[in-house]
């Protein structure tokens, strides 16, 4: 993805080493930004697999080396037809999230979850996760998931829709 990544390189050499979020960005489809409330959004749909989950990681993990905010995080994962993954996979991204985050300012992320084994898992993430600069939250309920990020209902309502 030009320029998303670290470092990255105008036409005349320049080198910019933060990302400008006010800038246009290229987004993965599942994925939605709103500048005015620093949130990205991501809505996965069909199965939720490691793959699907590294590639997430890999873009916010670019979108953080880049940032010169901190900007917080939606996870929509009401509209998953399955989810394929295990103890081991969650644990090590959770460690690796926790990790790779040390040092920063404190940041939101909110899972909407309706599936019971979505669930498991992002409670798993949220208690690894605990006591670090990533304040997890998971929510059944779409409203509450907005007032505890405070950004209107409306915005997360249509993420990545």
């Amino acid at each position: 993805m030009p320029g998303i990544g670290p470092r990255s390189t105008t036409k005349s050499g320049d080198d910019f080493s933060r990302f400008d979020f006010n800038r246009p960005m290229e987004l993965p489809e599942d994925v939605s930004w709103w500048p005015d409330f620093q949130l990205f959004g991501w809505k996965p749909r069909g199965v939720l697999d490691e793959k699907a989950v590294n590639r997430i990681i890999k873009f916010i993990g670019n979108q953080e080396a880049t940032a010169e905010t901190p900007f917080h995080r939606f996870t929509d994962l009401s509209v998953l037809d399955a989810v394929e993954l295990n103890f081991n996979f969650v644990f090590h991204v959770a460690l690796y999230r926790r990790l790779s985050y040390m040092g920063r300012p404190p940041v939101k992320s909110a899972f909407l979850v309706t599936d019971p084994e979505a669930a498991h898992f992002v409670r798993l993430h949220l208690m690894l996760t605990d006591h670090s600069p990533l304040r997890v939250g998971v929510f059944e309920k779409r409203d509450r998931a907005a007032t505890w990020l405070e950004v209107p209902i409306e915005l997360i309502g249509r993420a990545a829709s």
